[in-house]
């Protein structure tokens, strides 16, 4: 096994908690836009999430394109 596998099976992981994690609506209804809720700033721990499941995205994709283009 390479090493690009195991960062892209490791970041698919850890991104698929994090997004588990961010809970933004109530109920089933809020994933389809019917919330209600106004847009609010991401503070604290929130922010922090959400940041770090965007890096984990970014090194997913990333390990996915060096895995092919080193294939």
């Amino acid at each position: 096994m390479s090493v690009f596998n195991i960062v892209t099976v490791v970041s698919a992981i850890l991104m698929t908690i994090m997004i588990l994690l961010q809970s933004r609506g109530a109920s089933l209804g809020a994933g389809f836009g019917g919330s209600g809720e106004l847009f609010t700033a991401r503070r604290g721990v929130e922010k922090t999430m959400f940041q770090f499941t965007v890096i984990l995205a970014i090194v997913f994709i990333g390990s996915l394109v060096l895995g092919i283009v080193g294939a």
